[in-house]
């Protein structure tokens, strides 16, 4: 393959980062995606002499490095309210992210009604997660730990997690786990002990 045909390659390949970086949900995601597809079209852009062009995706990598650091700086200030598993907002919740929700638990909508308790999660007065299942003695069993797309990056579960020993919930543990989501589990601490993952909740 000559010089020529990698160049070219180069310059498709940056548009086609930053044109999948749209369809990213998480913010920080996007920005980082954005930034190297951007980077590898303003390298090509230069190459060829179209300085338009490269001046352009200089101004995107300036605009997503800025807005990196202040994602990565400001801290998430989220809430903790307790909920019962009837509660109309939880129902419209659930129904809401219906689909996505599945994707990661078996019989969500089984749990709905199964449960008895339920907490959410809320940035300002956004949702941002929610958490069902059934407690005795301490432990909670998790039916569902959902996390909306924008704030799925384990902010929120270290934020519940360690609010939950306020409600005296000293042991969290999950059964029947699907493939999407046990690198989450085992991301925030969980371990695999007789086929269920558990993890030991501590009070801040």
């Amino acid at each position: 393959m000559n010089t020529t045909a990698i160049i070219e390659l180069a310059g498709y390949l940056g548009s086609t980062l930053v044109v999948v970086s749209m369809l990213m949900s998480s913010v920080v995601k996007l920005r980082v995606i954005n930034t190297i597809g951007s980077v590898i079209s303003a390298t090509y852009a230069l190459i060829i002499h179209s300085y338009p062009l490269a001046l352009m995706n200089i101004c995107l990598i300036i605009i997503n490095c800025y807005n990196l650091i202040k994602l990565l700086r400001s801290e998430q200030e989220y809430d903790l309210i307790p909920a019962t598993p009837g509660d109309a907002f939880l129902v419209y919740f659930m129904d809401h992210y219906r689909q996505d929700i599945q994707n990661f638990f078996q019989g969500a909508d089984i749990a709905l009604s199964a449960s008895d308790t339920a907490y959410i999660v809320c940035c300002g007065t956004t949702p941002a997660g929610l958490l069902l299942g059934n407690t005795s003695a301490g432990v909670l069993d998790i039916a569902v730990d959902y996390t909306t797309p924008a704030y799925r990056d384990c902010s929120v579960g270290k934020y519940l997690y360690s609010r939950l020993p306020e409600y005296g919930i000293r042991k969290l543990t999950c059964s029947g786990v699907l493939e999407k989501h046990e690198g989450y589990l085992l991301k925030m601490g969980f371990v695999l002990e007789d086929g269920k993952y558990e993890k030991q909740l501590q009070a801040v």
